[in-house]
C-alpha cells in the first residue's frame, strides 16, 4: 500500500478485516442513499474515518453513481484528500473540504454524511429551518447548528467557521444548500439523515397543506433524546442497519464486492 495503483479484486487482500468491513458498511450507506433517493447525481459524499493514527478515510470514487459504489470501489484519502491507496478511482478534493474540516474538528465523527435533498434544500432556505412540527424532527432539533452559505465549498478559510457553527452537535443545515450529519458510526450517521430528511419532507408537506401548524412544546422537545435512547438506543442504527443490509441483499448484494 505504497501509492502505487491497486486491482479493485486484491483490495481485501490488503486491507485489515476492520477496514474491509467499514468499506462494506459504507459502500451500503451509499448504495441506501441512493435507495431512498436522496443522491444528486454524484456531487455529494459519505466519508468515513479509518482506524489509526493516520488520518485516513474512505471516501466515494468521483464520477460514479451511489447505486455503483462498492467496497473494492472506495478511495483512501489523507486528511488533504490525497489518494493513498490508488485503486483506479479519482477523487473530488473540492468534495471533501466540509468533510476533512469536520473529521479533523470532531475526533468523534467516524462518519460524515451530506446530502442535497430538495426537501432539505427547501427547509434549509427557510429563514426559521427546522420547525418542531414532527416526531422525526424532535431528534433533530435537540442537536441541531446552521451554517450559512459561503457558496461552493472550495475554500479552506470557510473550515474553522464551519467546525465553530457545528460546535458538538450532530446535525448540520447548510443554509441554501443541503443537509449534513456527523456521528460516530456508518449506522448512525444514516438513520441520523433519516430522520433529518423525513422532518423536512414533513415540514414542507405540511406548509403545502396551508393551515396554521402545531408546534410541539419546549417540555415534550426537551425530554425527547431520553426517550428516544430508550426505545432505540439512540438514533436506532444498530436496529435498523442489519435489516437494512438484508434489504441491499436482496436487491443487488454487489456492494460487498
Amino acid at each position: 500500500m505504497d501509492g502505487s495503483r491497486i486491482a479493485l479484486g486484491d483490495i481485501r487482500s490488503l486491507v485489515s478485516p476492520q477496514e474491509w468491513q467499514l468499506r462494506v458498511d459504507l459502500a451500503a450507506c451509499y448504495r441506501l442513499v441512493a435507495h431512498y433517493r436522496w443522491d444528486d447525481v454524484i456531487f455529494t459524499h459519505i466519508s468515513a474515518r479509518l482506524p489509526g493514527p493516520e488520518h485516513h478515510f474512505l471516501i466515494n470514487p468521483y464520477g460514479l453513481l451511489f447505486d455503483e459504489i462498492t467496497a473494492s470501489s472506495l478511495v483512501k484519502i489523507d486528511l488533504e484528500g490525497r489518494i493513498v491507496l490508488d485503486n483506479g478511482y479519482p477523487v473530488n478534493p473540492a468534495g471533501f473540504t466540509i468533510h476533512s474540516a469536520i473529521h479533523a474538528g470532531r475526533e468523534d465523527a467516524q462518519c460524515v454524511l451530506h446530502v442535497h435533498t430538495q426537501n432539505g434544500v427547501a427547509v434549509s432556505a427557510q429563514r426559521d429551518g427546522l420547525l418542531p412540527i414532527s416526531q422525526h424532527a424532535l431528534p433533530v432539533l435537540a442537536s441541531l447548528a446552521y451554517h450559512d452559505y459561503e457558496g461552493i465549498a472550495v475554500n479552506p478559510e470557510e473550515k474553522p467557521r464551519l467546525v465553530a457553527d457545528l460546535a458538538d452537535k450532530t446535525f448540520l443545515m447548510l443554509r441554501n444548500h443541503g443537509l449534513l450529519v456527523a456521528c460516530g458510526s456508518i449506522p448512525e450517521a444514516f438513520l441520523a439523515m433519516y430522520n433529518f430528511e423525513a422532518a423536512c419532507a414533513i415540514q414542507i408537506k405540511a406548509q403545502a397543506g396551508g393551515g396554521e401548524l402545531i408546534r410541539v412544546p419546549q417540555p415534550v422537545l426537551d425530554g425527547i433524546m431520553a426517550q428516544s435512547q430508550l426505545v432505540s438506543g439512540g438514533m436506532g442504527g444498530k436496529l435498523a442497519w442489519p435489516a437494512l443490509l438484508r434489504r441491499l441483499d436482496r436487491i443487488d448484494p454487489s456492494y460487498r464486492s
